[in-house]
């Protein structure tokens, strides 16, 4: 299918890319990577009137770790992410976890920033970002402001973003090896039927879940029982709003939610 009629803009600088938001409000879409985007236009479930491509402005990519905190630009790429250095060193559940995004084109082209304001229930960086207690910046004409990955994250498709923002950079507190990602992938679209991750601490640790809600979500009794020496998996489906789907019933979903976060902590506990 082709996407409905819009109008292209090629922002020049973030100052600029915030102009054109302003211009076109609701009309208008930011083009990063497009592989979020521009799927949904084909199939005329989004049908801005202006696309706004953010991809040639500078200062946006890149991977830097400074003072505890590794920052992450909103159009580096998914397959940079998963080959830095610095990130297999400081934050090795976000490196592995944009390994598992889509196939090699997409991780060529795909971008962090992209995906986490399309904020798709099923896909794979929100779960790193809230196991991580990761952050985003965003910028708006009214100046930047650092959103914490608990609250940026509001329902299916929804984050935080307020009218005229732009998701700018990601910040990353540095973390132990003591990690991992398991998922389930749905075999058409690679997207996570169901997908855990855990990020274990000196106490605890955090889990996050993605594929099965109607967003990204932590697992606060998972981690309430890592932090008592509780069988943790077990509480894997507590909290979740589980609907049965042509993917299966609620009581299936709930086993597949703890079968993999088992695995998923048992994954990190061996690399501690």
């Amino acid at each position: 299918m082709y996407p409905a009629s819009f109008e292209y803009h090629r922002a020049t600088s973030v100052n600029h890319a915030l102009e054109l938001l302003a211009t076109y409000g609701d009309d208008a879409k930011l083009l990063a990577g497009g592989h979020s985007l521009l799927p949904v236009m084909k199939l005329r479930f989004a049908a801005p009137a202006h696309l706004i491509d953010i991809g040639r402005v500078s200062g946006l990519d890149g991977i830097a770790e400074s003072g505890g905190v590794v920052t992450v630009g909103a159009m580096t790429r998914h397959a940079e992410i998963a080959s830095s250095a610095v990130l297999r060193a400081k934050a090795p559940l976000l490196a592995e976890v944009a390994g598992h995004i889509g196939d090699q084109m997409i991780r060529n082209m795909g971008t962090i920033g992209g995906s986490l304001a399309h904020a798709d229930p099923a896909a794979d960086l929100p779960a790193a970002m809230l196991a991580l207690g990761a952050s985003v910046v965003v910028q708006g004409k009214g100046g930047t402001r650092t959103i914490p990955a608990d609250q940026f994250f509001v329902d299916t498709f929804q984050t935080s973003l307020a009218a005229g923002e732009m998701l700018t950079a990601i910040q990353v507190p540095v973390a132990t090896r003591a990690c991992a990602y398991v998922k389930h992938p749905d075999p058409a679209s690679g997207y996570a039927i169901v997908g855990v991750a855990v990020q274990l601490g000196a106490s605890g640790g955090r889990v996050a879940i993605t594929g099965l809600a109607q967003r990204p979500m932590r697992l606060a009794a998972v981690e309430g029982a890592l932090a008592s020496g509780a069988a943790a998996a077990d509480r894997a489906a507590d909290g979740l709003a589980l609907i049965e789907d042509a993917r299966g019933s609620v009581a299936y979903k709930a086993n597949l939610a703890r079968v993999f976060t088992r695995q998923a902590i048992e994954a990190a506990l061996a690399r501690k």
